[in-house]
């Protein structure tokens, strides 16, 4: 068996703890990003998560450790940003928002598709925090993430992207009623809506070729 690189170990360690830390502060009526921009602690919930972590996978726990040195480290690191603003944001490539009561699944439905909207590092903090708080309010549509600092091999240019999910393509109302929703929070620049079907099939924009379904 080929011996794993540490980096990506670290990498897949990090991403799954995260994601358990995210699960339980959202069992208790909490939200990371919340925690960290009212600058209230939860070194509490971060040991008890790691605990956990740790008695199920062993080998990650210890990557993590590796790689930050401490519970504490790690702590620090998401109070300065990390997993709530895109620009602090270098250990996972997006910061993804669900709205309340949609599984995490239904992005991933064909009939599922998003506006894109591209920004250049200094608008996206300020535009993100819009379009996460408006997710979370139900205000939007199913889900929203963003493209983070974390160098990302399949990004074209420097510019960041954020994602703005409907659950039904097909549904135009819906779709506009989302776009002027994102027109209300600051994004009046023509944007467009690509369906999950071309995402599924690889299908991208290119000189002469447009794979957006709306534009608005």
């Amino acid at each position: 068996m080929d011996e794993v690189d540490p980096g990506s170990l670290a990498d897949v360690a990090y991403g799954i703890f995260e994601h358990l830390l995210q699960r339980e502060l959202r069992e208790n009526g909490e939200s990371l990003y919340l925690l960290v921009e009212q600058e209230r602690g939860f070194t509490d919930d971060l040991v008890r998560v790691f605990d956990s972590f740790r008695a199920d996978y062993p080998p990650l726990a210890e990557a993590l450790l590796s790689r930050f040195g401490s519970i504490e480290a790690i702590h620090a690191l998401l109070h300065a940003g990390e997993g709530v603003v895109p620009t602090r944001t270098t250990q996972m490539y997006w910061i993804v928002e669900d709205a309340p009561s949609i599984h995490p699944t239904a992005v991933d439905d064909e009939l599922a598709g998003k506006w894109l909207i591209f920004l250049p590092p200094e608008e996206v903090d300020q535009t993100w925090r819009r379009v996460r708080d408006a997710t979370a309010a139900g205000e939007l549509g199913i889900s929203a993430k963003v493209s983070t600092a974390k160098p990302n091999p399949d990004s074209r240019d420097s510019r960041y992207v954020i994602y703005v999910y409907t659950a039904d393509w097909r549904d135009e109302q819906e779709v506009m009623r989302v776009r002027e929703v994102l027109r209300s929070l600051g994004v009046e620049e023509r944007i467009g809506y690509k369906r999950n079907l071309e995402t599924f099939r690889g299908e991208y924009s290119k000189k002469g070729k447009r794979v957006t379904y709306y534009s608005a």
